[in-house]
């Protein structure tokens, strides 16, 4: 528990301890690069099958980079970006702005086209098999629009929608509303059937191999519902906070709980492990060693494996998901910069081991090997 004892250490002598830990760039946790953003970041980021890496922050603005950290573009939305971006199977990356609109932009960095929604578009997207592109919106209103941006339809709530929405492998599409409702919808748009729980739902849901939909509501609860819309369980954790729940390799959902991070059976039993340091409001990722990835307000990305916790590195405060190569490399936002970090090995083969399901943060679930 080295980190863990520093942790405990560093609240007592302040940010200068931990900063002092100096790495070097062969090491797990060792800053390999970071570029000034100058904005906070609540999105997580996506990489593209070349490995270009496309984030959105506060700074209103869709940038790509390099792997090695060189900017390729930067797309201007003129507002600010809470949206995760998507890429779509032949490049083309999705996400939303506070100027009330939903983009797509080509790998070049050039507008495809853009969708005016009512009001912000924090929604992150999820792109179908078929290429349709499903987000909610503060409007009430969830949204399906084909590749070329004309709508199919939408679904109109009860409530503001800023959850991303999950598609199940039978194409099924899954969202949650302010409305304290969970909905399963057919890809034409019908109801198969809507769930409700006692609070809002902010966070993104993660689908286990069996298709169960895993999923938290500011009631402080964690539900368990069957692809039929039967409910497993649900367990009360407290949690009041946005974090979405992964699942690592062992099918263990791990989710943040205001400041703890929990580690939960696939029968809704906590484990009786956490760490516990300050909000989390970000899934964590889990990578194919058995590894755990989370960061927090608190300002450092963590790294644990079983109960033992293998490095720590100062950022800044995290809000935002960490995304990991299939390389090991982990980028994420801490503050306002954005950084890459050296990991040890790609995300765990499960079904939802990172936030949004996989590195193009598709929200689709893809078959486990």
């Amino acid at each position: 528990m080295f980190f863990a004892n520093i942790t405990k250490r560093f609240f007592v002598a302040g940010l200068p301890l931990l900063a002092t830990l100096a790495l070097s760039a062969q090491e797990p946790g060792a800053i390999l690069w970071s570029v000034p953003l100058a904005h906070a970041f609540d999105a997580s980021a996506a990489i593209g099958a070349d490995g270009t890496i496309y984030i959105t922050s506060f700074n209103s603005r869709l940038d790509a980079f390099e792997p090695g950290g060189r900017s390729k573009w930067s797309f201007p939305t003129g507002m600010d970006i809470k949206s995760s971006p998507a890429i779509g199977s032949d490049g083309t990356i999705y996400f939303g702005s506070r100027n009330r609109k939903f983009y797509a932009v080509t790998p070049q960095g050039k507008e495809k086209w853009s969708f005016a929604t009512g009001a912000w578009v924090d929604s992150s997207s999820a792109i179908g098999g078929d290429g349709t592109i499903y987000f909610g919106s503060w409007d009430k209103k969830f949204y399906a629009l084909d590749p070329a941006g004309n709508k199919k339809w939408e679904l109109v709530t009860d409530g503001a929608i800023d959850s991303s929405p999950v598609i199940g492998a039978d194409g099924t599409v899954y969202i949650g509303s302010h409305d304290k409702k969970f909905y399963a919808l057919n890809p034409d748009g019908s109801r198969k059937w809507v769930f409700a729980t006692g609070g809002a739902i902010i966070a993104s849901p993660a689908i286990g191999a069996d298709g169960t939909l895993y999923f938290s509501s500011v009631d402080g609860n964690l539900y368990a519902v069957t692809p039929a819309g039967v409910k497993k369980w649900q367990l009360h954790t407290g949690g009041t906070r946005p974090a979405s729940p992964i699942i690592d390799a062992a099918g263990m959902i791990d989710i943040g709980v205001n400041n703890c991070m929990w580690r939960i059976t696939p029968e809704g039993k906590k484990v009786e492990w956490d760490f516990c340091v300050e909000t989390m409001d970000a899934a964590p990722a889990a990578t194919a060693d058995g590894a755990i990835i989370f960061g927090s307000h608190y300002g450092a990305l963590y790294c644990f494996a079983g109960n033992e916790s293998k490095w720590g590195a100062f950022l800044g405060q995290i809000s935002a998901a960490p995304a990991i190569a299939p390389d090991g490399t982990i980028y994420i936002g801490g503050n306002n910069r954005f950084y890459a970090i050296k990991g040890t090995n790609q995300p765990a083969n499960s079904s939802w081991p990172v936030f949004r399901g996989n590195m193009r943060q598709t929200g689709r679930v893809e078959t486990v090997k």
